[in-house]
């Protein structure tokens, strides 16, 4: 692999995409991303904000995994029944636990289920919904806004390919949520509910996560599948040939890239000039591993930043500058890294001077 240093700073930016033939993908909006390193695979329009419908269950789903015990049960109040769309059809007064209303608004994309979690979480549906706006906001999820805890349309109810693909690479790393989106049928009390995700069955490895509809927002499909420990996370927004469309991406990115491991932790990375040293040069050591997905035509270099030189002392451990891994002349990622060991400054005698020399002060 190779490495060089670099005088400059080296721009972090985005890299190449799947190669997908014009049309073939139905989305008006979609994204592919490899769960871990967060490279984007492919991506249309993955900025534009759009109605999501039944997507915003990840949002309300991940809090209540997160804020309560989902071994709770709770007495359904009359302001969580016959919510408009799809239902679990709680009644009032029936106790259920947190877990079993999980798997209702999950399998079954109940909406009244969603009502009865936010009240249960919350307080009221309101204070809720303002815990599912802060966490957004604590995400980065800077195109998404929520109204409501079930996704019915709402002028300021919106979010991104991009931003759905964020919130669902963190939620399904809670293994409670895990758990609930990968289930394919589950019995709660006399209702058998079977996921609507058609994922599950299709694709291998497939665990999750979310359908969605409503006429104004047309088809929405965030899913996720796991091989050999390597998650893909896609998201089609309006897509009416979505079951295919997120086999095809998903077949695509697993085949299409490998994770290759391109730094470790404790690696001698380089070294560079010291100046003024009691030794001459420095070895440069990485503070932690670093892989990332590659194509079989696509190639790693490690670019060290900064001038390849440093003054006396220098201090183990102490910061170094990064090494900048780039694809081309590009820059996906960067690590820390730090001098391998302490070099005391030597400092040089000055000659002594005529008058010195002749009066005896050399000696």
């Amino acid at each position: 692999m190779k490495r060089f240093f670099a005088g400059t700073a080296v721009v972090l930016a985005a890299v190449l995409f799947l190669t997908i033939p014009v049309g073939a993908i139905s989305a008006q909006k979609a994204i592919l991303v490899d769960a871990q390193t967060g490279r984007v695979l492919y991506e249309k329009a993955a900025d534009s904000r759009s109605l999501i419908a039944s997507t915003t269950k990840i949002m309300t789903a991940l809090l209540v995994c997160e804020q309560c015990n989902v071994l709770d049960r709770m007495k359904i109040p009359k302001e969580a029944v016959g919510i408009e769309g799809s239902s679990m059809y709680l009644q009032e007064g029936e106790v259920l636990s947190l877990q079993e209303l999980l798997y209702g608004l999950m399998l079954r994309s109940g909406n009244d289920a969603a009502v009865a979690l936010a009240i249960y979480c919350g307080g009221t549906v309101e204070g809720f919904v303002a815990m599912m706006n802060d966490k957004a906001r604590l995400l980065g999820l800077e195109g998404t806004h929520f109204q409501n805890p079930n996704g019915l349309d709402g002028p300021n109810h919106y979010s991104t390919a991009r931003d759905l693909a964020k919130l669902t690479a963190y939620a399904m790393r809670n293994p409670i949520f895990y758990q609930t989106v990968s289930t394919k049928s589950v019995r709660v009390g006399n209702r058998t509910m079977q996921n609507h995700n058609k994922l599950l069955w299709r694709v291998d490895g497939a665990d999750g996560v979310k359908t969605g509809y409503t006429k104004a927002a047309g088809r929405i499909l965030v899913s996720s599948a796991t091989r050999d420990g390597r998650r893909l996370i896609c998201v089609t927004i309006n897509d009416g040939d979505d079951w295919k469309d997120h086999s095809t991406l998903l077949e695509k990115g697993f085949s299409g890239y490998t994770v290759q491991s391109i730094i470790r932790s404790g690696e001698h990375l380089g070294e560079i000039t010291v100046f003024s040293g009691s030794k001459e040069k420095v070895s440069l050591i990485a503070t932690k591993d670093f892989s990332y997905p590659l194509s079989a035509d696509e190639r790693a270099q490690i670019v060290i930043s900064g001038p390849g030189f440093a003054y006396a002392p220098v201090v183990k451990g102490k910061e170094a500058g990064y090494a900048y891994v780039c694809i081309g002349d590009v820059a996906v990622g960067r690590v820390k890294l730090i001098y391998s060991e302490t070099i005391e400054r030597i400092v040089q005698k000055e000659k002594p001077g005529f008058w010195e020399r002749l009066f005896g002060g050399g000696k």
